[in-house]
């Protein structure tokens, strides 16, 4: 009996101990007001007030060192007053936790059609393939499966679809982003080759009361820290566009003009667009 209650208070003591432990504030306050951050509401536009709307696909590479925030950290660090994930992680918690949901990607540029199920856009965060091993009885080659894991660091881009709007209400030219795709690179096993996959759209006025919530990592001010929602909403990332509204079926510019050829039939459609909101003004 003796030693039954010795070891109870020793556990309640180590126990005791490693809570504090657990309670220590790496840093001189917690932040408290991102996780309590409302999402800003968006203005309301009737269509009558529309005098020029233009839907454009945008890609984020996430190897540009403007958009590392989005990529890294591709480990989460979580501790008592530091809290930092990459966007992949916020989107994958919010689909786990129900608060984010998900849609097939399609042929269509993300037209939500297909929500996908909790169980199904998780295993799209997973691969099943086969290979060859050694039995070590026999030493004869035999056929296994293993998982592969999509984690932060496979997501190398992020596909935006957006429209832009000019409001004759309130003369001005506004930008709303509708979905979101991630993108991994995905070797085949057979060929090695490396193709670009989208793993599932994101309505984004959906997920912006998730982001609102999480904070992305300032690199100009560690004390002024802007949440994923604050990051979009002031356009803070670098993209270019990929596709956009036309007659051809909305086709890709890739499948008309090459190379630098594309690059500036992207810069000329963004160009037009913001041309479109000077020509309305007299100087």
């Amino acid at each position: 009996m003796k030693r039954i209650v010795l070891f109870l208070i020793l556990s309640a003591f180590f126990i005791n101990n490693d809570l504090k432990a657990q309670e220590v504030l790496d840093g001189m306050f917690i932040k408290e007001t991102n996780p309590t951050r409302r999402v800003v509401p968006y203005t309301h536009i009737r269509e009558a007030d529309v005098m020029f709307y233009k839907r454009v696909w945008r890609v984020i590479d996430l190897r540009e060192k403007i958009n590392h925030p989005l990529y890294f950290p591709t480990q989460e660090i979580s501790e008592i007053g530091y809290n930092r994930q990459s966007l992949f992680h916020v989107l994958k918690k919010g689909i786990e936790e129900g608060s984010i949901q998900a849609y097939e990607e399609q042929a269509d540029g993300g037209q939500f059609k297909v929500p996908l199920t909790k169980t199904a856009a998780m295993d799209k965060l997973s691969e099943e393939r086969t290979g060859t091993d050694i039995d070590p009885e026999t030493g004869l080659e035999i056929q296994t499966s293993y998982t592969i894991d999509v984690n932060a660091g496979d997501v190398k881009e992020y596909w935006i679809k957006e429209d832009w709007v000019f409001d004759r209400e309130r003369s001005v030219m506004e930008v709303r982003i509708i979905g979101m795709l991630p993108i991994i690179e995905k070797v085949n096993a057979e060929t090695g080759q490396t193709k670009r996959e989208g793993l599932f759209w994101i309505y984004f006025p959906e997920a912006r009361y998730v982001l609102a919530n999480q904070e992305v990592y300032n690199p100009n001010n560690d004390g002024e820290r802007l949440t994923f929602e604050d990051y979009f909403r002031k356009r803070i990332f670098s993209s270019y566009i990929f596709r956009e509204t036309n007659v051809y079926d909305n086709r890709v510019l890739e499948k008309y003009v090459k190379g630098v050829d594309r690059q500036l039939e992207a810069s000329r459609i963004e160009e037009e667009i913001i041309n479109f909101e000077h020509d309305q003004w007299q100087f």
